[in-house]
C-alpha cells in the first residue's frame, strides 16, 4: 500500500512540476509580447511626435513665423 501512496506522490509531483515549467514559458511569451508592444509603441510615439513637428515647422514657414 506504501509502494502505491509513493507513486501516485511522485506522479502528482512530476504533474506539478510539468505545470510550473509549463505556465513559465508561457510567463515568457507574454512577458516578451509585452516589451515587444511596448517597444513598438515608443516607435509609433516617436514617429508621431516627428510628423507633429514636422507640421509646426510647415505652418510657422507658411505664416512667416520662422524668422
Amino acid at each position: 500500500m506504501a509502494d502505491n501512496s509513493q507513486k501516485m506522490s511522485y506522479h502528482a509531483g512530476e504533474a506539478k512540476g510539468q505545470a510550473q515549467e509549463k505556465a513559465s514559458g508561457m510567463m515568457d511569451k507574454a512577458n516578451d509580447a509585452a516589451q515587444s508592444t511596448k517597444e513598438t509603441m515608443q516607435d509609433v510615439g516617436q514617429n508621431v511626435q516627428a510628423k507633429a513637428q514636422g507640421a509646426a515647422d510647415a505652418v510657422k514657414n507658411a505664416t512667416g513665423m520662422n524668422k
